[in-house]
């Protein structure tokens, strides 16, 4: 990314009496940031984050439903182009070996990225930033020849805009639409114009171009449909869409966010325009945001780190316990408490008592976890079936900001015990160490059963630590795919 002259940055803040304050304040900070403004903890904080996507979407791949992404991409995308398309090891031939356009590899890439439910959220937006920042990105460094400054401070503003713009809608929008996916768009679209050092005129229209293609509904957690893949999907190719129109110069509605018929008019019933401008260039959000030690909805997690301090601190064993009540904020009740019955493993990470069952019964709720017992394990299926959630009003008070936990069962015996806690582990408050991440990333590899990612992991990790020194992402791509060497 180039840097702009003294004189550059004085040009590109000129009055745009149409757009919204707020906004205003959201984009001139997008366009002003650079790489030499961005402290030591927020740099180092974003490579753990893109070690932590990496993972996620390299062992996604494997499963289904991104070989029907892939299919698609191999139907409708090019033959070749400069950008690598996560591929499955069972891909013997050829295809999509010789890469494909930014488009189509992010379109696939942000398909894996959120399939395993181990990509990371940012609590008081209720949103999963990596899995629609990462492959937008990476796909137009690959095109773009991105150095690793770059990659890293536009993954930052994407963040950064993404939190806020999520605050922003608040919690009404979140009980309809799944945030990651609207405001995912814009998130990605970000990223990518950072990266094409767009100027404020460019910005604002950029926002326009990809709030206008904002969608996501939660309705597939009834059915146990795959839409929550096609989310992530098409937000980053709707970010990738937006960015290179807009550089074409397709203009956008600069105040789509605030405006009476933008974003939050249609979206939000408490949208709050003091969180996109919120302690700008002072909050780093992006490093508030939590890793995910369980492989499962994040709401399931609080009341499931509760429940495993509860088991450890009184002795006790999924034997003794007839009956659970998990305290939760109304957010899960929504989200979980559509799923009575798993009919998947993806459903089962929505279902509270499955988390919970896991979690009793083998101490864990990983992938290999949820992949060998969530359905077909009878102690599993009997504890799902002795839990039920309840609405706690302080935990709601102190939602989204506070994902706390609060668990009680009841013994054979009659005796009854709780627990709770404040911070689930992966929050910044309770996190996971660099050796946790590096293991966590080696563990999703290992489900992938990808050999050759296998063998490059060690190389993978360390290279994701050095991130700002690679003068070209394609270092990091060649490493995933030694075929795509365009």
């Amino acid at each position: 990314m180039m840097e702009r002259s003294e004189e550059q940055k004085q040009t590109i803040a000129p009055d745009y009496p149409e757009v919204s304050q707020q906004t205003l304040l959201l984009a001139k900070y997008l366009v002003e940031t650079e790489y030499q403004d961005l402290p030591s903890h927020v740099i180092e904080g974003m490579k753990a984050l893109t070690l932590d996507w990496l993972g996620s979407a390299l062992a996604g791949k494997e499963f289904y439903p991104s070989d029907l992404f892939r299919q698609y991409a191999a139907m409708m995308g090019p033959a070749h182009g400069p950008s690598t398309i996560f591929n499955s090891k069972e891909i013997s031939s050829n295809e999509l070996k010789e890469g494909s356009s930014p488009y189509f590899a992010a379109l696939v890439n942000g398909a894996c990225g959120h399939l395993l439910e181990q990509d990371d959220l940012h609590n008081s937006s209720v949103f999963h930033p990596a899995t629609v920042v990462f492959p937008a990105l990476l796909a137009a460094s690959e095109d773009l020849n991105a150095s690793g400054e770059a990659f890293l401070l536009a993954a930052t503003m994407g963040y950064e805009a993404g939190i806020r713009i999520g605050e922003f809608l608040g919690r009404s929008h979140y009980r309809v639409f799944h945030t990651t996916s609207t405001v995912g768009s814009i998130s990605a679209a970000i990223a990518v114009g950072k990266l094409m050092n767009f100027n404020l005129e460019e910005m604002l229209n950029l926002i326009g171009n990809a709030a206008t293609q904002s969608a996501g509904i939660w309705a597939f957690l009834e059915d146990a449909a795959d839409s929550k893949q096609l989310h992530t999907a098409k937000a980053n190719a709707n970010g990738l869409l937006a960015a290179y129109l807009t550089k074409m110069g397709l203009k956008g509605a600069k105040n789509s966010l605030e405006g009476v018929q933008g974003l939050a008019a249609g979206m939000s019933e408490e949208s709050n325009p003091s969180a996109l401008s919120d302690r700008l260039g002072v909050r780093w959000a992006a490093i508030e945001t939590s890793f995910k030690y369980h492989a499962s909805c994040r709401h399931t997690h609080p009341a499931g780190d509760a429940l495993l301090q509860l088991l450890n601190d009184e002795g006790l064993s999924y034997h003794d316990i007839v009956k659970v009540e998990a305290f939760v904020h109304q957010a899960a009740i929504d989200v979980l408490g559509a799923v009575i019955e798993p009919q998947s493993i993806h459903q089962a990470k929505f279902s509270m008592g499955s988390v919970l069952g896991l979690l009793a019964v083998h101490g864990r709720a990983g992938l290999f976890e949820f992949d060998q017992y969530s359905l077909t394990d009878r102690d599993v299926i009997a504890f799902r079936q002795k839990v039920s959630m309840v609405l706690d009003p302080e935990i709601d008070a102190a939602y989204p900001k506070e994902w706390r936990g609060k668990v009680e069962v009841e013994t054979k015996e009659g005796r009854r015990y709780q627990s709770m806690l404040r911070y689930p582990k992966g929050d910044p408050e309770n996190p996971l160490t660099q050796l946790e991440l590096e293991e966590k990333f080696q563990r999703l590899l290992h489900f992938s059963g990808d050999q050759h990612l296998l063998a490059q992991s060690e190389a993978l990790i360390a290279m994701i630590w050095k991130l700002e020194t690679l003068e070209t992402m394609k270092s990091l791509t060649k490493l995933i795919d030694p075929c795509n060497d365009l």
